[in-house]
């Protein structure tokens, strides 16, 4: 007679290997086609199961997407656990960079599954939306506390402007470490703890920005007040959760009045990201026709982009918008993405020729600008509790002093 309890270990042993890898592929899929655009049959053929097989393991396709934006959130928790060991604020943060470098790289090398981005956590339904809200502040509130416990109102500001940035960017890295073989990957990594550890900042330079004033001119009547309203909505639900229906609500107009303005929701994406990519662009160009050194373009365009990002009426299309996109589409839409960070390692190369900004990998430097400047709209209710010049400060101080500097309080 068999033992029974091997068996039942068995048996626990397999369902647990097929429903992790069903929560990887459903990762594979959120990643490519979001949430909402997730479906059972496509990560049942990811996997070689049929669908039925499935629904056994999760009856509803939130069910399913939930789970995995849970397991996201765990893994987070542990690296911030693990960071925590570190004596200091800056070891604290480099070991917890290090960590995602280090599951990159094994997902690079088929080690280990992706896991599923958090971008479309705000378009997921109560009561599901609720509980991972909850945790998703817990991952926040941890790392704000890579910086120690606040003492004043003040600190806790500047934790919180860190902590977002420094999340942004770790989850901007997949985007730009595949451009380097594996094997440079650590030393990538390093230029970018080199960075959040001492900024931009040249030794003489001061955060003195004067902002541009960018127009936004568009020959269509209305057009602008319809790409800022899907730009709100994308940002704030993802591409699929921000349906026709609810941008037209949100201007109170008609379906039909979307169709006047744009042909197909996927041209409203890829106008929304024009827009929003001629309004980085204009900043950039603007500061660089204004002269001086190349430290005050940099600060002129950051401040003139905060203040875009934090104001109730001009935000910048986030990337998480992009997984929603047709292939050529997207291609088109990172490529201009693209030649604007350039433009970005352009100025921070100069400033290094001219002694006005720190000698720094220019590359990264420029991603991780990126990443602060696109991820700034989310941090709209902290700046408003301030006034919008504070705010400013206080965020770009994490890249232009670095995350360590308090000159900003």
């Amino acid at each position: 007679m068999g033992d029974t309890r091997v068996d039942d270990t068995t048996s626990t042993r397999r369902f647990r290997e097929k429903r992790d890898a069903i929560l990887a592929a459903a990762a594979e899929a959120i990643n490519e086609q979001s949430a909402k655009g997730m479906t059972f049959a496509d990560v049942a053929r990811r996997v070689g199961l049929n669908t039925t097989s499935v629904t056994y393991y999760f009856k509803r396709k939130e069910d399913l997407a939930a789970a995995a934006f849970e397991y996201t959130l765990d893994y987070l928790l542990r690296m911030l656990d693990e960071a925590m060991l570190a004596d200091t604020p800056a070891e604290r943060v480099a070991t917890y960079l290090r960590l995602n470098m280090e599951r990159l790289a094994r997902i690079e090398r088929g080690e280990e599954k992706q896991f599923a981005v958090l971008s479309d956590l705000r378009a997921t339904e109560d009561p599901v939306r609720t509980k991972l809200m909850a945790g998703w502040r817990e991952v926040f509130r941890r790392t704000r506390l890579l910086w120690g416990p606040a003492t004043n109102r003040a600190r806790t500001d500047l934790a919180s402007a860190r902590a977002h940035v420094l999340l942004e960017n770790t989850f901007w890295m997949p985007v730009w470490l595949p451009r380097y073989d594996v094997d440079q990957w650590p030393r990538a990594c390093e230029r970018l703890i080199d960075l959040f550890r001492h900024g931009v900042a040249g030794p003489a330079a001061a955060w003195s920005p004067h902002p541009i004033a960018l127009g936004h001119d568009d020959p269509v009547p209305g057009r602008e007040a319809f790409l800022l309203a899907a730009t709100r909505l994308i940002n704030e639900l993802g591409y699929r959760g921000a349906s026709v229906q609810r941008i037209a609500s949100e201007l109170n107009v008609t379906k039909g009045s979307f169709y006047h303005h744009l042909d197909a929701k996927d041209d409203l994406v890829a106008a929304c990201y024009r827009r929003s990519f001629d309004t980085i662009a204009a900043a950039q160009r603007q500061a660089d026709e204004r002269g001086g050194t190349q430290w005050q373009r940099l600060c002129d365009t950051v401040a003139t982009l905060l203040d875009v990002q934090f104001s109730e009426h001009g935000p910048l299309l986030r990337t998480t918008a992009l997984s929603g996109l047709p292939t050529e589409t997207r291609a088109a839409m990172v490529e201009r993405s693209n030649r604007i960070a350039r433009r970005f390692a352009g100025t921070i190369s100069d400033g290094v020729a001219e002694g006005t900004i720190r000698a720094v990998d220019s590359l990264i430097a420029a991603q991780a600008m990126m990443a602060l400047l696109n991820a700034a709209f989310d941090m709209r209710k902290w700046a408003w509790s301030m006034p919008r010049e504070r705010a400013a400060a206080l965020y770009a101080s994490t890249l232009m002093f670095g995350m360590f500097d308090d000159r900003a309080l």
